[in-house]
């Protein structure tokens, strides 16, 4: 699918639906809010949407109320609009009434997408997805990116580079991040609150998370656990979890970790509990294949999946995955 063909539907469309996956990272605001500004200026109806809060390291973006955690009125909408998801279901609870709307348009950089949608612009290769719609916005005639826009790219291509030292930093990364810069885009800026502003309670609860963190036998595979109860007790807010796996994935020899977080018990389950599991490689294994037979999904070095267990039995299935490091 080519992106001209995106472009000339969107001429068309009269309300446009803008959504990103739940619990969205810097790569997912990013591309909503500018995106969600490009249709503005292009005088398109558009609401700007994610299920979840907005984690506090990226409230600093400019036009942060843009995004709705409600839908609206699905009957209104001609287009859809879902980005960085790699399964429209990714999207929440709303996906159901979502999939509704007449038209979807998929953009996505994850190589494990199912290529849902009527329309899709697909680039596993791209860095990220702020990085894609870059690209969408520089080829739409009647879009001029400004500052805000700037802001935007600039931090989803940061967010999902590690900061431009992960293993999908291209060329084009670093080429379009000058021109964001060029727009208005301070780094600095962004640094600061991506990387150097951290609460009382996240510092809590990484104490606490340190003390979780187990290793396999040949200390290739780290496992880091998250309850409930310790977002209790630290105060932690749900948004403010961000990249903590990151930090079992720094351990030295390590090749594959894993972030074991429980979420609220899903109504009507009486077995163990709903876990999100992250998981990160060196290299060494492909991810995205893991989380793909779980139902995931995501990138050969950076994927995730759900699972209803109890932790015992998860932290077992996880191990057993260190026999092949």
């Amino acid at each position: 699918m080519s992106i001209q063909q995106i472009i000339n539907h969107l001429k068309k469309s009269k309300r446009i639906l803008l959504a990103s996956h739940i619990h969205p990272d810097g790569d997912a605001i990013g591309a909503l809010i500018s995106l969600g500004l490009a249709l503005q200026e292009s005088k398109k109806k558009v609401r700007v949407f994610n299920e979840s809060p907005i984690p506090a390291v990226y409230q600093f973006l400019p036009s942060l109320h843009l995004i709705n955690q409600t839908v609206g009125d699905i009957s209104e909408y001609d287009t859809a609009i879902i980005l960085d998801c790699s399964d429209l279901h990714r999207i929440g609870e709303e996906a159901a009434a979502v999939s509704k709307i007449p038209v979807i348009i998929n953009i996505d950089h994850h190589t494990t997408n199912t290529r849902f949608g009527n329309l899709q612009y697909i680039d596993p290769a791209a860095s990220s997805t702020s990085e894609m719609i870059y690209r969408l916005l520089s080829a739409m005639d009647n879009v001029t990116i400004d500052k805000g826009m700037a802001y935007s790219i600039y931090t989803g291509i940061m967010a999902d580079t590690g900061s431009f030292r992960f293993a999908n930093t291209t060329p084009e990364a670093f080429e379009i991040s000058h021109k964001m810069v060029q727009l208005g885009a301070n780094p600095h800026k962004v640094a600061h609150h991506v990387y150097e502003t951290i609460s009382l309670n996240r510092i809590k609860l990484l104490n606490m998370l340190f003390d979780s963190i187990e290793l396999s036998h040949n200390g290739k595979l780290s496992i880091m656990t998250l309850t409930q109860n310790m977002l209790q007790t630290t105060g932690t807010m749900l948004e403010d979890v961000n990249g903590l796996i990151n930090y079992a994935k720094q351990i030295e020899n390590v090749k594959l970790a894993a972030l074991l977080f429980e979420r609220k018990r899903r109504p009507g389950k009486n077995y163990g509990s709903h876990f999100h599991v992250s998981l990160r490689s060196d290299g060494a294994v492909n991810v995205a294949a893991i989380a793909t037979s779980f139902g995931g999904g995501g990138h050969k070095n950076a994927a995730g999946f759900d699972i209803q267990a109890t932790l015992p039995d998860l932290k077992r299935t996880i191990f057993y995955f260190s026999g092949n490091l």
